[in-house]
């Protein structure tokens, strides 16, 4: 089978992250597209979703505190402590 270059521009930070990736698992970067186009043309398509960030950066942040266990409790010495807590909320 005939083959062809191409040429495509990227960062130099992604592309040296992509490197070592690849390294990792035994592929070099044209090996790496190659499995790539390949996953494409056999799908018609791009091979994994597509999304965008629906988060603003004060959920993003919440969510990152939540995962470090931060806020995410209260400890009351008795329920009467707790509900009035919870009343001066409302």
């Amino acid at each position: 089978m005939a083959q062809t270059s191409i040429n495509i521009r990227i960062d130099d930070k992604l592309k040296k992250q992509f490197e070592a990736i690849c390294s990792q698992i035994g592929f070099n970067m044209s090996t790496a597209v190659n499995v790539f186009a390949r996953a494409v043309v056999r799908k018609k398509g791009i091979p994994f979703e597509l999304t965008i960030d629906e988060y603003d950066e004060e959920t993003i942040k919440a969510i990152e505190d939540a995962e470090k266990g931060v806020g995410l409790s209260k400890i009351y010495s008795d329920l009467d402590e707790m509900f009035k807590d919870l009343d001066a909320d409302a």
